[in-house]
């Protein structure tokens, strides 16, 4: 969160926000936002429960400043957010339109219909779904070069990432003026495609589909299954992604190893074909200075001593927290 800082630091980005659904996304999202500095106003499914939301979002910020992770300064930011009798109002002066109603096409359908039809023609609107296809939601709203998918996630006030998913016709304009805003308050986005789960979910449910399935083979118990992960390719997750990783494993050794558990668990297991191919070209990782990123000699020893240099720091933090 950049307290307050955005609105001095990037103008020409959206200055006034609505947020529509006051459910947990919608409330953390609002947080987010009036902590960077922007007028914030939210509207839920009746007038009452926009105000209820104020009083929940108010003892939200608070709860985060008696923990000592916001500075008193908060509370002011979050008691400037205001509600809206419904939509149309909500939308009016809005620069950025953010949608977090529940995730049903239909409820999805009939909010981004009125979002559209009273929002100011240069604003940007956003769903914050996290399933599905932009390019069915765009469907619903005239302005379709102006709409994308701006995915937050659980809990939105701390977790970096954002999804930008743009349909195929959003505006790519739009596009680069959603990850500036994004990055200026604080937030790493990443664009991606519109597919199943978008690339987080994907990867995510794959991981627990397995989790679950050793669990069902009896290998472990959940306990067992989450303290493996965590203190194995978890720990590793906050610095490097999956194939950075890889790389610095050996992409020879990924492998020898689905060969391994293709003959145990079937052929969906099976290495695929691109990584194969990688391998044959002789692009085996950190160690053959190439593997799905390319090193220089200097590049791989800074990276390695860098792995090792986050590697203890992390475990010495992690010695102060129960498991």
């Amino acid at each position: 969160m950049s307290g307050g800082l955005y609105r001095l630091e990037k103008p020409g980005l959206p200055q006034r926000a609505a947020i529509i659904g006051a459910g947990t996304m919608g409330l953390g999202v609002a947080e987010c936002f009036a902590l960077a500095g922007l007028e914030v106003v939210i509207v839920d499914e009746t007038p009452g429960a926009s105000q209820q939301a104020l009083g929940r979002l108010n003892q939200r910020v608070r709860g985060h400043v008696e923990a000592g992770l916001l500075p008193e300064a908060a509370i002011a930011a979050a008691h400037r957010v205001r509600a809206a009798e419904d939509i149309k109002s909500a939308v009016a002066s809005s620069d950025l339109v953010f949608e977090a109603a529940p995730e049903r096409i239909e409820i999805k359908r009939d909010v981004l219909a009125a979002c559209d039809a009273h929002a100011p023609a240069a604003a940007i609107i956003a769903t914050n779904t996290s399933s599905l296809p932009i390019d069915d939601l765009a469907a619903f709203v005239e302005r379709k070069g102006r709409f994308l998918g701006m995915h937050f996630f659980n809990p939105p006030e701390w977790t970096p990432a954002v999804e930008v998913i743009p349909s195929v016709q959003t505006d790519p304009e739009i596009v680069a003026r959603a990850r500036e805003f994004l990055l200026a308050i604080g937030k790493k986005p990443a664009t991606v495609a519109s597919g199943p789960g978008f690339v987080a979910n994907r990867i995510q449910f794959a991981l627990f589909r397995e989790a679950l399935a050793c669990v069902e083979d009896g290998l472990a118990t959940p306990q067992e299954v989450d303290a493996v992960v965590r203190s194995s390719f978890g720990f590793r997750l906050p610095f490097y992604g999956p194939f950075q990783i890889a790389d610095m494993a050996g992409l020879d050794v990924y492998a020898s190893i689905m060969d391994v558990l293709s003959e145990g668990l079937g052929a969906d297991w099976e290495a695929p074909e691109s990584l194969r191919d990688i391998v044959a070209e002789g692009r085996l990782g950190t160690k053959a200075l190439a593997g799905f990123y390319e090193y220089s000699e200097d590049e791989r020893a800074a990276l390695l001593i860098e792995r090792d240099r986050r590697y203890a720091a992390l475990s010495r933090l992690l010695d102060g927290f129960p498991q």
